[in-house]
């Protein structure tokens, strides 16, 4: 889903990556306007099956509900803030932030190769989390490391001790948190 940005007649290494917030399910509108007008972006879909009452469909989802990414020098970014459903760049007050290249990639790479992917809460040590699947169901932790690839150790408080658990990372969800995992604003623009 990536084209070119050819609108301004800048360097390539001005231009960098930014999170782009969009109105809730504008996404592919917004994504297609960008293109149109020039501007390199990319849209990560999710295949998921969709049911209704009468029916279950195959639908392609943005992994990142809200967002999609863009490829701009952040001095042009006016003709993309006036498309209409963009709401601002993700950044810190007036400044927006670049995203590293290599986290682009990695992301296309991940898409491109066909595997299954799904929108996932981002975990950090030292959040509350909350056990959602195995025998701890319904208890609540801090995360206190991450081991190997799917692996996490909580701490769980019981009679004002604390027990560490190792325990499966999907199993886990933190807490003041819905599935939509959508990558933190620092701030609007």
């Amino acid at each position: 889903m990536s084209l070119i940005n050819l609108e301004v007649p800048d360097a390539a290494s001005d231009r960098h990556w930014f999170a782009v917030r969009v109105k809730s399910r504008h996404e592919k509108i917004v994504a297609e306007v960008a293109r149109n007008k020039g501007f390199e972006q990319f849209l990560p879909l999710n295949r998921c099956h969709h049911r209704w009452s009468d029916r279950v469909k195959s639908v392609e989802l943005p992994l990142f509900p809200g967002y999609l990414f863009c490829r701009l020098n952040p001095g042009h970014r006016v003709p993309l803030l006036t498309i209409p459903g963009v709401v601002y760049l993700v950044g810190v007050g007036k400044t927006p932030v670049p995203i590293d290249d290599n986290e682009i990639l990695a992301l296309q790479a991940a898409i491109r190769s066909g595997l299954p992917a799904e929108p996932w809460p981002f975990l950090e040590v030292g959040r509350r989390v909350r056990l959602e699947d195995g025998p701890l169901a319904g208890l609540e932790g801090l995360l206190i490391e991450k081991r190997k690839q799917n692996r996490l150790v909580v701490s769980v408080s019981l009679l004002r001790r604390s027990v560490a658990v190792e325990i499966e990372r999907n199993w886990v969800r933190p807490l003041n948190e819905t599935c939509d995992t959508a990558p933190s604003d620092l701030s609007r623009r």
